[in-house]
């Protein structure tokens, strides 16, 4: 059975820190991507592993919600989440959630497509890597 993925730890490093020791929001994306990087990993298909198939994964569209200043000195936990998956598209959700406290601090999404690598055209996943399609698939399940 497939094992759901518990979150990515993250602990915030000085330079990504305002003149106050509170996050830059511009970081909260890019730990979004990371969280989005590790949950390829935990299914055994990274990036690496995807871009070597032919396909690339752009994003389409973000959007990131702060309910609450994360600081310098703060682990949080990020939970990427499949919302959607087509074929072409990959929808995710985030929650930034406090480590110490549990508070969720932050909110977000990412929407993405699959182009063929060589030639830029959107593409069905199943026809280059029926297996991958069938991983996000039963993933996407197990988000529901």
């Amino acid at each position: 059975m497939m094992e759901k993925f518990t979150g990515y730890m993250r602990e915030p490093f000085y330079y990504e820190t305002d003149q106050m020791g509170i996050i830059h929001h511009s970081n909260y994306i890019r730990w979004m991507e990371e969280s989005r990087v590790a949950l390829l990993d935990h299914l055994g298909f990274s990036y690496t592993k995807i871009e070597k198939l032919g396909v690339i994964i752009p994003v389409l569209e973000v959007t990131c919600q702060y309910k609450e200043m994360i600081r310098y000195g703060e682990t949080v936990r990020i939970l990427p989440k499949i919302e959607q998956y087509s074929g072409t598209r990959l929808n995710f959700s985030y929650e930034i959630y406090g480590l110490d406290d549990g508070k969720l601090r932050t909110t977000g999404s990412s929407k993405h497509c699959f182009l063929l690598a060589d030639n830029q055209k959107l593409t069905k996943l199943e026809r280059v890597n029926p297996a991958l399609d069938r991983l996000f698939h039963e993933y996407a399940q197990l988000d529901s």
